[in-house]
């Protein structure tokens, strides 16, 4: 449809988040997976949340990012910002297709104040859910007002590119670290994904290749810089820059009493996210009474934020690592040397949207 069997070439995946902007380019040759182009802009830290200045600064990037890189064509594959998306798991008692649309029509349609027939209204089917004795069927809800998209749809027509496919960000997540759990022996594997962002933490818990929780945690690396400032008496964008200068310092590189009242301003935020996260673990555990995760896999710009990390070890206890979505793809042609750590997880939107419709051979082991 859009040429991939011609030229092997899929469509950039834009992910624009609140700090910054991200497109990458996956290609196929006979060696296999290679990332074609891949480039990213920063926000400016003063626009804030400024929704005019954000519009404007993203279209110039876009523009220039496609100018200066090596990017095939300019179809494109997005996700709507994080607040922009109503997330919500729900447990019915049918599993009828019909049902289940009358069901979105009459109550989740009111509930969230959209439109059935003038907004976009998605679901997934998560599947039996335990409901004390009962079985009923769990799904997870997703809603985005016409608006909203409409305008972003246009941006993305403004910068030059041409919009195939409109996504979700938790689903684009999924996608990019799926591709390690495509063994036979994986089919029911129960992996948990964490991406911590700028504005919200996403936690996906999937079984095998199937999605079958999700949920936004509005908490997140803004509401830790918020912290530092107001504790230390600093802006905002000097506190986002102590913390990343702490995140890479060595331990006696940085002086020991601001190093500790940077952990001590964060540690209110840190401990309320953790047991956030592990509610979600316990909200899994008692729906799907399925093998309890034994691991999480971290994404995103606060994913290498160590005492978050040492938190949800003491919270959870279970192996933690860091993604790293980049992993089997040839990176020869391309320069990622600015990402915060060598995993370059804060790429994992990204990688998952220009992967969208890709469906690889199986594979036994």
């Amino acid at each position: 449809m859009f040429g991939f069997c011609r030229d092997k070439t899929r469509p950039i995946g834009l992910d624009i988040g609140f700090n910054a902007i991200r497109m990458i380019q996956v290609a196929q040759n006979e060696e296999g997976l290679y990332i074609r182009a891949a480039d990213q802009m920063r926000f400016d830290p003063d626009l804030g949340g400024e929704a005019s200045g954000r519009r404007a600064f993203a279209v110039s990037a876009i523009r220039e990012m496609l100018a200066r890189s090596d990017f095939h064509r300019r179809e494109v594959v997005t996700c709507l910002p994080n607040d922009s998306l109503k997330i919500k798991s729900l447990r019915l008692d049918t599993v009828e297709p019909e049902q289940i649309e009358k069901f979105m029509r009459e109550e989740v349609v009111h509930h969230f104040g959209l439109h059935y027939e003038t907004d976009e209204i998605r679901y997934l089917i998560a599947g039996n859910a335990h409901h004390g004795d009962e079985i009923k069927n769990e799904v997870i809800f997703f809603g985005a007002d016409h608006q909203t998209i409409r305008q972003h749809i246009l941006m993305a027509e403004e910068a030059g590119l041409t919009p195939v496919s409109l996504d979700a960000v938790p689903c684009a997540l999924f996608r990019s670290f799926e591709t390690s759990h495509r063994r036979q022996e994986d089919q029911h594997l129960v992996s948990v994904f964490v991406d911590v962002g700028s504005l919200y933490t996403t936690v996906i818990i999937g079984r095998g290749q199937e999605v079958t929780f999700i949920k936004q945690i509005p908490l997140a690396g803004r509401q830790l810089d918020k912290d530092v400032s107001e504790r230390l008496g600093i802006g905002l964008s000097e506190a986002g820059v102590l913390r990343s200068k702490l995140r890479h310092a060595e331990q006696n590189d940085v002086d020991p009493t601001t190093r500790q009242a940077v952990i001590d301003a964060m540690s209110h935020t840190i401990e309320e996210l953790a047991k956030e996260v592990s509610l979600c673990f316990r909200y899994y555990a008692v729906t799907f009474r399925g093998e309890r995760p034994e691991e999480m896999v971290f994404s995103g710009r606060e994913a290498y934020e160590v005492t978050l990390l040492n938190a949800l070890r003491r919270h959870l206890g279970v192996e933690i690592r860091i993604a790293q979505p980049l992993r089997g793809f040839d990176l020869s042609r391309v320069n990622l040397g600015d990402g915060e750590q060598e995993e370059q997880s804060e790429w994992a939107v990204a990688i998952g949207l220009s992967m969208k419709g890709y469906e690889p051979a199986p594979v036994g082991r």
